[in-house]
Formats: structure tokens, C-alpha cells, sequence
């Protein structure tokens, strides 16, 4: 039985004779469908981030990203902006892409066919109880990805499935099936197209989301990012004064005692010292709001 995502739409069988703007409507009508398909899968979304939160609480654990071609690049996007972004240790986020590293930049259709290294790559990173392992493939049957999940779930940990068809076997094999329905592609079968679209729009919301409830953000800031360059500096600075309401002489004192990370900062202007804006913030899960609620 042919797969939605690998259905031609009669609408634009002869997409390539198009005049070129309405070739490019006609695309962008294909990625409005991304859209759509991420709103249908709030509630589903909604479960993942609930579960993987509560997972990743745990010091120990990791989230693991799993996928082949496009899908498996965008579990890599993710992986690696979540340092900088979130502060999220190197070490607790991984990504396991069909066919390597190497894939990240080369093409190698065959590789997501390898259900062996599938599981070795899975057993081989230690994978167990504590982790979160996310499946990311447009058809839901890509071989390396269902066999990666399937040898997650032995260990224990909690799995959570992107796709781009209904009633897939990813779906079906994940402890939380994201369905995230974009219908034929209006390039026949080119799923770095709608179907990517609605999965790095999800990916986004489903790691913000997670981060959020690990008390990565406050006030709606990135409080935990990594200044590791002028740019994130002047940032860093900035979002001091606004949070801590102080003047930017402060702001930078309070960092430069902190090297440069904010959540202690803002502790540091209200009249801790670094040691004891670390110590308040472990007493309370890392959480800024709970920790300055402690100190009022």
C-alpha cells in the first residue's frame, strides 16, 4: 500500500511546467501544510514533552535523538543547538544518524536499511532506563530507526516517535507517537519538504518545551544559554538588567562572578555570592523562580 507522503497529487502533476511564481506558491501551499499537521499534533506533542521532562529530571539521563536522511539531520540540528541554547551538558544529548557522521554532510540511501548497527549504535552509547530516545522518520518504517527504538525500548528507556504517516509502524512501536499528518508532498515523495518542515517545527517545540520545564528559561529568557561569543555576551548583559532590574555595570559585575552564566547572576544581584547562588539554585532543582522564591 503506497504511503501519503509518497503519493502524487494530481494538483501539481506538472509542477515543472509551472510558471516559476506559481511554482513557488504552489511549494509554499506544501509547507502550510506543516503547519497544519503540528497544530493536529499538539495534544500528542503535549504527552512527549509531559513524559520526557519528567524523564530528564534525572541527572543521569539523556536524550537521544534516532533517525536516517532528513529526519535523522534534524535530530542532529536539535541535538547539537541545545548547549548553547539551554546549556543542556554535551554529554546528556546525543544523535545516532544512519550511516555516521559522515552522513551529516553525504547522502547514504542505503545506510538507513542497517538494522544491525541500528542497535549496535544503541547499545553502544549505553543506552537504559533513564534515557529519552527520539524517533524521527517521514514514512514511520525506515529500518534503522524502528530498530533503534525497538532496542531502546529493551533497556527501558522511554520512547517517543515521529511520522509523517498514519498507523506506522513507529507509531505504533514508541511509548508516545507524535502523528504529524502532511499528505502527499507536492514534489512526489520528497519528504525534505512538508514533511521535514513538520518535523523540525515539532522537534523545536518538543525540546523548548522539555527545556522550559527543566527550568531552562526564565521569564521567557534563555537563562542558561552559553555566551561563548561577543554577540552572547552583549546578550547575556541585556538579559540581566531586564530580569534582575539592574543597570549594566551591575549586570556585567554579577556576571564576570559568575562567569558569564545568568541564572547565578541574577541570584548574585540580589546579595548572593557565587558559591551560594549555586548552592540555592541545587536546593531547588535548578529552578530560578523556586529559588527566588526561597529568598523572598
Amino acid at each position: 500500500m503506497t504511503k501519503p507522503t509518497e503519493t502524487a497529487s494530481q494538483a501539481y502533476r506538472d509542477i515543472e511546467r509551472f510558471a516559476t511564481a506559481d511554482m513557488l506558491d504552489a511549494m509554499l501551499d506544501g509547507q502550510r501544510a506543516a503547519i497544519g499537521a503540528v497544530k493536529a499534533a499538539l495534544p500528542a506533542l503535549e504527552t512527549a514533552v509531559e513524559a520526557a521532562a519528567n524523564r530528564l529530571f534525572d541527572s543521569e539521563s539523556r536524550l537521544i535523538y534516532v533517525g536516517a536522511g532528513t529526519s535523522g539531520r534534524v535530530g542532529m540540528l536539535d541535538a547539537v543547538e541545545l548547549y548553547p541554547t539551554f546549556g543542556w551538558p554535551e554529554a546528556r544529548c546525543i544523535f545516532l544518524l544512519a550511516g555516521g557522521d559522515i552522513t551529516v554532510a553525504e547522502a547514504r540511501e542505503s545506510a538507513e536499511d542497517d538494522e544491525d548497527a541500528a542497535r549496535a549504535e544503541i547499545d553502544a552509547v549505553g543506552c537504559g532506563h533513564r534515557d529519552v530516545v527520539v524517533g524521527i522518520a517521514a514514512s514511520g518504517s525506515t529500518p534503522y530507526t524502528l530498530a533503534a527504538i525497538g532496542a531502546a525500548k529493551t533497556c527501558g528507556a522511554l520512547t517517543i516517535g515521529l511520522a509523517n504517516n498514519p498507523g506506522s509502524a513507529l507509531l505504533e512501536e514508541a511509548e508516545c507517537g507524535v502523528l504529524l499528518e502532511t499528505g502527499p508532498e507536492v514534489l512526489a515523495g520528497s519528504t525534505r519538504m512538508a514533511a521535514g518542515t513538520s518535523q523540525k517545527i515539532a522537534v523545536n517545540l518538543f525540546s523548548t518545551a522539555v527545556m522550559m520545564r527543566l527550568g531552562k528559561v526564565y521569564r521567557g529568557r534563555m537563562v542558561d544559554m552559553k555566551p561563548t561569543n561577543k554577540k552572547l555576551v552583549h546578550r547575556a548583559v541585556e538579559m540581566l538588567m531586564q530580569v534582575a532590574d539592574c543597570d549594566e555595570a551591575t549586570a556585567r559585575g554579577a556576571l564576570e562572578r559568575t562567569a558569564f552564566h545568568v541564572k547565578p547572576a541574577v541570584l548574585v544581584v540580589h546579595g548572593l555570592a557565587p558559591d551560594e547562588a549555586v548552592a540555592a539554585l541545587a536546593r531547588n532543582g535548578d529552578d530560578l523562580h523556586r529559588t527566588l522564591a526561597g529568598l523572598d
